[in-house]
């Protein structure tokens, strides 16, 4: 087999052909032919096309779709029973059950006497637990006191009072940087936080369900949960808050859940 240039005639590449080698040539030929098939076919989308072959991801839909049938088989049998029952309630088929309420209620007789009602040691340490903590705590003596006598947390200059029709339930009370700001009557704090409106507040709760609040302090000196008495300084005066516009104490006081005029209850000067 002679490969020639057809301008010059000039021979390019010579092969010497015989039965074998054509028989070789021809073996390898159809090996590599059969092989890239296989290959082909085994391992790109391509055999999804070939009758009897489906692909992976169509396999998993097809099991989750069984999955889901199987599930709405059961709901649907709930929903066919329950269905059901609503048309027998709905129609008057529901039978009636029958039982003596005598036997129900049957008095259970019981012998007094022979039944310990005396408390066990544990129960009385238990008691004796109990009553003390009750005997010493502070909300049990605060409720007992109907009158309660409350101190000036600051002293200085009223710059503006209570007034409910502006929504203003506080006095505010011009006083330099720093003052010391004291608790009106003894009580225990339940709230000590900064906020962004007005700085540092602190709130204390005292007997006769009276409730005290400090704001736009530049410092707090207790934290919640403290116990405080009457006169002790729990805060520093000062300006913080977005809603303050100098040196002050905004100063409120409520009384069972609403606001009164602490003016009435407190010099300030």
């Amino acid at each position: 087999m002679v490969v020639l240039n057809e301008d010059t005639f000039e021979e390019k590449l010579t092969f010497k052909l015989n039965r074998l080698n054509v028989f070789i040539f021809g073996s390898l030929f159809s090996m590599l032919l059969i092989v890239g098939t296989i290959f082909l076919i085994a391992f790109t989308p391509l055999k999804e096309y070939i009758p009897g072959y489906s692909s992976t991801k169509l396999k998993k839909e097809a099991t989750q779709l069984v999955y889901k049938v199987d599930s709405l088989e059961q709901v649907l049998e709930v929903n066919n029973v329950y269905i059901q029952k609503v048309k027998e309630l709905l129609t008057g088929k529901v039978s009636e059950v029958l039982f003596d309420k005598d036997s129900v209620l049957q008095t259970i007789q019981f012998d007094k006497d022979s039944v310990n009602l005396d408390p066990s040691d544990i129960d009385l340490e238990f008691r004796q637990e109990v009553e003390s903590a009750d005997r010493y705590s502070i909300f049990n003596e605060a409720t007992k006191k109907a009158e309660i006598v409350f101190f000036a947390p600051v002293v200085g200059t009223l710059t503006d009072g209570y007034n409910p029709k502006t929504k203003h339930f506080a006095v505010d009370i011009a006083v330099e940087m720093g003052t010391p700001v004291k608790s009106v009557a003894d009580g225990t704090v339940i709230f000590a936080q900064w906020t962004a409106d007005t700085g540092h507040v602190i709130i204390v709760e005292h007997s006769g369900g009276f409730i005290s609040i400090y704001k736009h302090n530049t410092a707090l000196h207790k934290e919640q949960g403290d116990l405080v008495k009457s006169g002790e300084v729990i805060a520093s005066a000062g300006n913080t808050g977005e809603l303050s516009t100098g040196p002050h104490l905004h100063f409120e006081l409520w009384n069972e859940g609403y606001p009164v005029n602490p003016v009435n209850y407190i010099d300030f000067e």
